[in-house]
């Protein structure tokens, strides 16, 4: 199943105008022929299968009767009490409260009545003002779709037609087997025919009601393949097998706003949002987006360009180490977010100019300000060169860009390689609380001078300033404190630059620290901070009890605490079998019970095969185990993932038992509290081959 995800998503990029030509032209003619009565439908049946006259009215036969495909003359008396008159079309629901999964046997029919509203608040029991998530405010949905087990179901809804709104539901399980591309892409909501301010608002997708993981996850969230002013709001989008957010052929003005996307990626195209096609004038904004394999937002090969603004974006990168936010083509604005922990550096331009073409330059204009930046695994923002051409650097960065002096060199490098800022000296002296910071950059630029991190990166900008005609800047700076670090970022007409060399604050007795330029650290280096993603919102504030005397909060006591630390696999595989489950498990009631422990899952091989073929085997099984890990309850944002291959073996490999030795995946466990784990080395799941 994983092989064929993993072709699958890499051919949806190349499905091609003449597929979409084709899929508009067979649906414009459903919507000639199905155009919608101004009818209120009440769902008040979980069941799904034939349309047919009986005591109840199902999802399917209400999505028909607001399509105007099943006239109220064929309906039995009580689904005609169900029907009622309406300004606009709608569907409602009132299921028994025992039974609100609606299971369904067949895909559903495309949804073409316009102005159609299918809001899941309807159904009794259904609380608008209780959060399951304190950092942003949406609902828990009563109503769960999903597929039936044993069916192959591509899609939740298609959506076919202009002003359609789809609210508050959970929606997962829809995906796919085909080995390549062959029929629409599977999604819990795909978009499509051109359909103009579609608005997918308050649901859950990818995710049940009480916050699991499906037992099959859907293949995406949200599909933008053919739409525009889409707006895609306030949903939590978690533990898809592919992107939470995607686009298509065409997504103009696609509206991103205050979704929590969590855990998305899991087994192919890892972007959280992934956007590509004609996506101009859209936006991404407000979300919480965390925990993802990938990057946050990707954009490939986009005509257009996108404002990403006011995120949070944070832990991403969980199994491949990207950027966090990656970006092809020009005029995009990255402003104002907050881009912590990446498995990977923080903004990524890229060589290649709207649409992927090497014509007429490198991508250019793309202006990053005003973000704050910390625990990278490189540059805050990074301007790729087009000799970079391996596929890291495609998803990563390149690292610290030359000074580059002639044109024509600017024209093979992100946002025209424009230069970082130069200061005249490595360290400034605070005389008198005021310290004057000077240095050099491309003229007529404007200068962005931020504080650093310790680990390196932009944390805070604290004040802007131009150059001069011949590239000078200077300015004073009072109220910082000695040691203090700063940096800078230069923007002009060819976009931003990547972060000066750091300068530091000295008082005049003081002598400069050696100052780490790059933070390069792995992510297992900062496992002290246990990652979270999202917080129950906080009970009511109880009153004030009488101040209690002050104690010294006594030390957490060791514990101690025996756990397997390895599974094995069959030659050649990357399923979890029976026994490697078993193994899993304990694990997985381990996670539970100590909630301050994170984990690293690393993979193995034997050493057969080519190195490449066996990195890409080594992940694979340390992504399967890290999901029967997510199905027993453990949060993905506790879990990281790296690949080895053959470059760690375990034994020798002389004979078959010690290559099965090797094909593992060992599990790290990291505690800060003092906590003393005691690994247990285990064979039981060992799979000699024949």
């Amino acid at each position: 199943m994983h092989n064929k995800f993993i072709q699958y998503f890499l051919s949806f990029s190349n499905i091609g105008l003449s597929f979409c030509l084709i899929f508009i032209a067979v649906s414009n003619v459903t919507v000639a022929q199905s155009r919608s009565t101004s009818l209120r439908v009440v769902v008040n049946s979980n069941k799904d299968g034939a349309i047919q006259p009986d005591d109840v009215v199902t999802l399917r036969e209400a999505i028909q009767i607001v399509n105007g495909k099943l006239p109220q003359e064929k309906l039995s008396a009580s689904e005609k009490a169900q029907v009622s008159p309406s300004n606009t079309p709608r569907i409602d629901f009132n299921l028994s409260s025992q039974q609100t999964t609606i299971v369904l046997q067949d895909i559903l029919p495309p949804l073409t009545a316009p102005n159609l509203v299918i809001d899941g608040a309807t159904q009794p029991g259904y609380e608008a003002k209780k959060s399951a998530t304190a950092e942003i405010h949406i609902p828990v949905p009563i109503i769960s779709i999903q597929p039936e087990a044993t069916r192959n179901i591509i899609r939740g809804f298609t959506v076919l037609s202009n002003r359609i709104t789809i609210r508050g539901l959970s929606i997962y399980g829809f995906t796919s087997e085909h080995e390549r591309t062959a029929s629409i892409p599977p999604a819990d909501i795909f978009i499509s025919d051109q359909a103009k301010n579609v608005v997918i608002e308050n649901n859950w997708l990818g995710i049940t009601p009480d916050e699991k993981m499906p037992e099959t996850p859907s293949a995406f969230g949200v599909s933008v393949f053919n739409a525009v002013g889409a707006t895609i709001q306030r949903n939590r989008i978690s533990y898809h097998e592919g992107s939470a957010i995607i686009t298509g052929a065409t997504a103009a003005s696609t509206q991103i706003k205050q979704n929590i996307i969590v855990g998305n990626g899991l087994a192919g195209m890892p972007d959280a949002i992934r956007l590509e096609g004609s996506i101009d004038g859209s936006q991404i904004k407000e979300n919480l987006i965390c925990a993802n394999d990938g990057s946050g937002a990707f954009l490939f090969k986009p005509l257009g360009s996108v404002e990403i603004t006011n995120n949070q974006i944070k832990y991403n990168g969980r199994r491949l180490r990207r950027a966090a936010v990656y970006l092809m083509g020009s005029d995009n604005k990255v402003i104002n977010n907050e881009i912590t922990n990446q498995a990977g550096p923080g903004v990524v331009v890229t060589a290649f100019p709207n649409g992927g073409s090497f014509l007429n330059g490198a991508a250019v204009r793309n202006v990053i300000q005003n973000n704050r930046f910390t625990d990278l695994e490189g540059l805050s923002i990074d301007l790729n060169n087009r000799a970079s051409a391996d596929v890291s650097d495609f998803q990563q960065g390149d690292g610290k860009n030359p000074v580059r002096t002639s044109s024509n060199r600017r024209l093979d490098t992100g946002n025209a390689a424009i230069n970082a800022p130069e200061f005249v000296s490595k360290e400034f002296l605070l005389i008198n609380n005021i310290v004057t910071i000077a240095g050099t950059a491309d003229p007529d630029s404007e200068i962005q001078i931020y504080r650093v991190s310790p680990d390196g990166a932009l944390s805070q900008a604290i004040t802007t300033i131009k150059t001069n005609a011949k590239g000078r800047f200077e300015t004073t700076l009072p109220n910082l404190q000695p040691l203090t670090r700063l940096s800078a970022i230069a923007t002009d007409s060819n976009g931003t630059s990547e972060p000066a060399y750091s300068t530091v604050i000295l008082s005049p007795s003081q002598q400069a620290p050696q100052i780490k330029e790059l933070n390069q650290e792995k992510l297992t280096q900062h496992q002290g901070e246990i990652p979270n993603c999202t917080t129950p919102p906080a009970p009511p504030t109880p009153p004030t009890p009488p101040p209690a005397p002050p104690e010294l909060p006594a030390p957490p006591a060791p514990i101690r605490l025996k756990v397997p630390n390895n599974i094995h696999y069959a030659l050649d595989k990357d399923f979890i079998s029976s026994a490697s489950g078993e193994v899993l498990d304990k694990i997985a009631v381990v996670m539970q019970q100590y909630p301050t422990i994170v984990i690293e899952l690393q993979g193995h091989t034997d050493a057969r095969a080519s190195d490449a073929y066996n990195k890409d085997l080594a992940k694979r099984r340390a992504t399967n185990a890290r999901n029967h890990l997510i199905k027993k309850g453990t949060a993905p944002e506790r879990m990281t993932i790296r690949s080895f291959g053959e470059r760690q073996l375990k034994t020798p490999g002389r004979n078959k038992v010690e290559h099965a030795f090797n094909r593992r995946v060992e599990v790290l466990f990291f505690d800060t509290r003092g906590v003393e784990i005691i690994l247990e080395s285990q064979k039981d799941d060992l799979q000699i081959e024949r």
